[in-house]
């Protein structure tokens, strides 16, 4: 073959190899683009209100990739921010109730039956529409030129409000109308409010509702366009507060009244048994304009308490989701979101919502909140400050609550994730860097420990001894492969896990040699007592220079003796405590002989008195006893009584070295009460978490909601 021209080189130079890679490229989008459109189709066809998974690749069937721990469990969030195939408008008013209605809600409910013909030939048609609006925006992003096209039309197009605000059966153009220009006024509020708690008026309700919506909606954008005209109807800021303070505390209480559902039931059969009777087809947009306005106001309003008080009045109605499956998902990954990142009651509030949409709604529905509050706190815990230690904690210890509302598929999940933490740790034995940088993370830390917390408080009740064993070894291997002085506060956490395991499983684990080996840091007299301290806690890596400092080498001595002590006060009434404490008594005391600093001999010297005490102890116990070693049952009850009375005198040594450690933070252990205190007054005493009387809590929140008005930059006209 001839060689080339010099225009041929010239060509296939600049545009052969360009026109290979935009080749490759586009190859990979249209690879992505179909697995998205997979995915998508596949979630159309949900109707019932269980909440499926992606029905991608399960990770819980095959081979573990190497992937990161936010993302071993597969989610579909395509349509958790979807619109249910609705906009979000308006409700249809009664013209009458403009001049304060005086029909009840009997009368209207039985008139109401006859446009149900009519409603389902609109679902019908607004379904085609929706239907074609995806498969035309599936168009639009496999054709970039074509989505161009497109924009360009719409922007010759005279733009009408009647799309904007186009919905189903329950919200019309009509009512859309009717609104604009309105002014809502206080006394329309009152006799709204008085006519829908007396006489439970539906028209009077409508009309509340869409001031309610209004108010939800102040400030912001719907649909891309700033709805001034809905502003415009609130009169002033009394009335915005009295709308939302009256909705949010009554509306739960209203269409329990009109539905006939009392109100301690909450299970979701109660609305799903109404779905084809007259009351659920007239209430049906009612409930879901609540609902959907209190989510919007959840998505948008930053103040805590406002937040908490809407979560907890929510909370109430909880059964009614059970008939909007994408309003569903919107609470999920609204009251996720909240609970990783508010703190205090925000955080307690929003995981009651969590923990009864798991119990109240499917198998399928845990598997969502399992997933989202997972990914969660995996993903807020990549750097953890001492500042929000007890929240990660709070974080921690809810997410294993949730878990244990379904052991069988938490065990299975947990299988997933613990099978990943020891791919990466063989991973990481192999010596690769990436794997060592996952290992010594807080994401990698604190998946251990949410699954060390669950282990240990379910390991007396299920079988779980697959998962302790595995994560033992985990905890083992991690402890060996960082053995150096820089990784003390590492090496600390994977004892503290290992004696909890034990204590809470009964199992002994050998932790006493990971202990000694860190008596056997290069501790020298010389030592700079000036190196500012460093919270062990909140830190996985020591920085350099503070290896040399006197801090060091008190935290290595006080660490060593807080955490044997702990080790040996589980077995201290054991039978075979004098073989179990030989070794480390030897080495302690080769530790005394190296050490020339005063104060660390001084301790050191009382630990191994105290265990010599106890040794002797049980070894004149033990020689009292007339039954063999092979006796199982007389060798578990060794000591029983002595043990349950604590007045021995190594218990009450221990008692004292964790007294000091908890002064010191260095108990990994300790729970956040604060936050679970919290969850309980809420529990016992609901009412009082969100009184919105004269007095006390309610007068707060009007005054937040207040503020909240008044900072959107608009004021009401009056």
């Amino acid at each position: 073959m001839g060689k080339l021209g010099k225009k041929a080189r010239k060509f296939s130079k600049k545009n052969l190899q360009s026109v290979l890679k935009r080749k490759r490229q586009l190859k990979s989008l249209f690879k992505r683009r179909a697995s998205k459109r997979d995915r998508h189709n596949a979630a159309e066809d949900e109707d019932e209100v269980d909440i499926e998974l992606s029905n991608g690749r399960n990770p819980e069937a095959g081979d573990i990739e190497d992937i990161s721990l936010d993302a071993i469990f597969s989610e579909d969030d395509s349509d958790v921010t979807g619109d249910d195939s609705e906009s979000d408008g308006y409700l249809s008013e009664d013209s009458s109730c403009a001049h304060v209605a005086e029909s009840g809600s009997e009368d209207y409910l039985k008139d109401s039956s006859g446009g149900s013909a009519l409603s389902a030939q609109n679902n019908e048609i607004h379904l085609d529409l929706v239907q074609k609006t995806k498969k035309l925006n599936r168009l639009q992003e496999k054709d970039p030129e074509f989505a161009k096209f497109l924009e360009n039309y719409d922007k010759g197009q005279p733009f009408r409000n009647e799309e904007t605000y186009s919905d189903e059966d329950e919200i019309s153009n009509e009512g859309m109308a009717s609104n604009e220009g309105k002014f809502l006024t206080s006394s329309a509020v009152k006799s709204w409010c008085q006519l829908v708690k007396e006489q439970r008026s539906v028209p009077a309700l409508t009309s509340l509702l869409n001031g309610y919506r209004a108010a939800c909606h102040y400030g912001t954008k719907s649909s891309g366009v700033l709805d001034a005209e809905s502003w415009s109807r609130i009169q002033n800021s009394a009335t915005f507060c009295e709308i939302l303070m009256f909705v949010l505390h009554e509306a739960d209480n209203i269409f329990r009244a009109l539905l006939e559902i009392s109100s301690s039931n909450c299970k979701k059969e109660a609305i799903l048994g109404l779905k084809n009777t007259s009351k659920w087809k007239t209430l049906r947009p009612l409930i879901k304009s609540y609902l959907r306005s209190t989510l919007f106001l959840l998505s948008q309003v930053t103040d805590h308490e406002i937040l908490a008080f809407a979560l907890a009045r929510l909370r109430n109605s909880i059964l009614y989701f059970a008939a909007f499956p994408s309003l569903l998902r919107r609470l999920i990954k609204i009251a996720v979101h909240l609970w990783a990142t508010g703190g205090g009651a925000l955080s307690s509030h929003s995981f009651l919502i969590i923990k009864d949409v798991a119990s109240v709604f499917s198998s399928n529905c845990f598997d969502t909140c399992f997933v989202k509050t997972y990914k969660a706190f995996i993903g807020h815990c990549q750097f953890l400050e001492s500042a929000v230690f007890k929240h990660m904690q709070f974080l921690r210890n809810s997410l294993v609550e949730l878990c244990s509302l379904d052991m069988q598929k938490s065990s299975r999940k947990a299988m997933v994730s613990i099978k990943q933490l020891a791919k990466t740790l063989q991973q990481g034995l192999q010596t690769k860097k990436e794997a060592l940088k996952k290992i010594c993370s807080w994401q990698f830390v604190n998946c251990i420990d949410i699954w060390v917390t669950f282990i240990a408080g379910n390991i007396r009740d299920y079988d779980l001894q697959p998962l302790l064993f595995m994560i033992i070894q985990i905890i083992n291997g991690v402890a060996v492969l960082f053995s150096g002085p820089r990784y003390l506060p590492l090496r600390l956490k994977c004892i503290q896990w290992l004696n909890h395991l034990s204590s809470s499983s009964g199992i002994f684990i050998p932790v006493a040699s990971l202990v000694l080996d860190v008596l056997e840091y290069n501790i020298s007299k010389e030592g700079r007592s000036n190196e500012k301290a460093v919270n062990l806690s909140s830190a996985v890596k020591l920085p350099k220079h503070w290896l040399k400092s006197r801090n060091f080498q008190e935290e290595c001595v006080s660490s060593a003796i807080e955490l044997l002590a702990e080790h040996f006060a589980q077995w201290s009434y054991h039978i075979s405590f004098p073989e179990l404490a030989t070794i480390p008594l030897v080495r302690l005391k080769k530790f005394i002989e190296i050490t020339s600093i005063e104060s660390f001999r001084r301790v050191v010297k009382r630990f191994i008195d105290q265990v010599e005490h106890n040794i002797e102890f049980v070894q004149k116990k033990r020689d009292e006893v007339a039954f063999s070693p092979k006796d199982q049952q007389s060798v578990e009850s060794f000591l029983q009584l002595e043990k349950h009375s604590g007045k021995f005198p190594f218990t009450q040594y221990f008692r004292s070295i964790m007294e000091k450690a908890a002064s010191r933070n260095l108990v990994m252990n300790e729970k956040f009460a604060g936050a679970e205190k919290i969850i309980k007054n809420i529990q016992q005493h609901p009412s009082d978490m969100v009184d919105v009387g004269g007095k006390g809590k309610g007068h707060s929140v009007k005054r937040k909601i207040l503020s909240h008005e008044r900072k959107n930059g608009k004021k009401i006209k009056v």
